[in-house]
């Protein structure tokens, strides 16, 4: 099993003093931005990926967001850079670069750049992202699922033919031919996060690209899958577990009770004051703004469309005693515990790699540090021993 650590690189301290009632200001105003918390939280990330370089961890997983403390890699290429330069083994995840909000060109070009100063270690996740990036590019909304197939086959035309010229909608190039080119060939592996809708799956499939399926587990994360194994045998491919990877949040300590004490502040800070800024969650609301259809979620069995509803409430009504009850199943606790948790929810879903949330909210980066290393000696060798060999969610799609 490859082991992935996902890192938000959330603004390096606790905003919930500026809250007003439950929510944090949107826009949030320069005069609370401190200069010295984002340079210190830089630093200490970049010492983070290089511990997890040293340790033999698989790869290090970016992500793009834009005007919020909620993650600081507005450019994850530039940080994917700057960790290529203090790294040497380590897979660079860009989860992802958001297609519709930028010129795809100069991605592709970037990314071309980042696989040569990482000699071939990029893997190239291209996303949607969320409704607040919309807003901060002024893109609209009903254009984001176009845009992105059209940047799509921009960036891997670009990748892969000599020279090409494109007439499309938002975008049109004559005779290119980028310098530099990717190591990897004939391009990067390219991954697709998807939080649910049909088209994204259907898309993935087409395209028989590896996915993450969902926010979390349970029978949504399963009808992701399946309806995932339908869409890639009708292009004519078979699912294997090295298609999905799972999005995981553990904790490794002595006993369940101290990883609760632990981590519940942070889990609390990421879910009810960061996760949704100036964000909105609802499939229904995502639906009325046209990004996203009135069938996205048709596949989904009916016990499960509540969860496919991504209500805002969700998170941001999250009590202790809520962090405490899910504790009881996630991987959070004692490395036996949550070896065992990771592998079992690893086999559920068929998926041969995990991501690793080791450091939610504004977590220390004592704290952080600790678990990479803790993750490192007593779970992260047994999961890399590891290897799931079936998908049971696809079993009764036909071949």
């Amino acid at each position: 099993m490859k082991v992935f650590v996902f890192d938000l690189l959330a603004y390096g301290e606790n905003l919930d003093h500026l809250k007003a009632g439950s929510e944090l200001p949107y826009p949030l105003s320069k005069r609370h931005f401190k200069s010295d918390v984002a340079v210190r939280t830089y630093a200490e990330h970049l010492d983070a990926w290089e511990e997890m370089d040293r340790l033999g961890y698989d790869g290090v997983g970016f992500n793009e967001h834009h005007c919020s403390p909620y993650g600081l890699m507005n450019s994850p290429n530039l940080m994917a850079s700057a960790a290529a330069q203090r790294t040497r083994k380590l897979k660079l995840l860009i989860y992802g670069n958001l297609l519709p909000l930028h010129e795809p060109l100069r991605l592709a070009e970037e990314l071309a750049m980042l696989d040569c100063l990482s000699n071939g270690r990029l893997i190239s996740g291209f996303a949607r992202g969320i409704p607040r990036e919309y807003q901060v590019h002024n893109v609209p909304l009903a254009e984001s699922r176009a845009r992105f197939e059209e940047a799509f086959e921009i960036v891997t035309r670009a990748w892969t033919e000599d020279v090409f010229s494109y007439e499309g909608k938002f975008w049109s190039y004559k005779d290119v031919a980028i310098w530099p080119r990717p190591v990897q060939q004939p391009h990067p592996e390219i991954w697709i996060p998807i939080v649910g809708s049909k088209e994204s799956i259907e898309f993935a499939g087409r395209h028989d690209i590896p996915i993450t399926p969902g926010l979390g587990g349970g029978g949504l994360r399963n009808d992701i899958i399946a309806y995932y194994a339908k869409c890639l045998a009708n292009a004519g491919h078979r699912i294997t577990p090295n298609h999905l990877s799972l999005g995981i949040n553990a904790y490794v300590a002595d006993s369940k009770a101290q990883a609760v004490r632990e981590m519940a502040p942070y889990h609390l800070y990421f879910n009810r004051t960061l996760f949704s800024h100036g964000n909105f969650t609802e499939t229904a609301l995502q639906r009325q703004a046209g990004y996203s259809s009135q069938s996205s979620t048709d596949y989904v069995r009916p016990e499960n469309q509540r969860a496919a509803a991504l209500l805002r409430e969700d998170f941001r009504n999250l009590t202790l005693a809520d962090v405490e009850r899910q504790a009881e199943t996630l991987p959070w606790g004692t490395p036996q515990e949550v070896t065992e948790r990771i592998i079992a929810a690893a086999e559920g879903a068929g998926a041969n790699m995990v991501q690793i949330s080791l450091n939610r909210g504004a977590m220390p980066q004592e704290m952080f540090i600790e678990q990479i290393r803790r993750f490192a000696q007593g779970v992260l060798p047994a999961l890399q021993a590891h290897q799931v060999k079936r998908v049971p969610a696809a079993e009764a799609v036909p071949a």
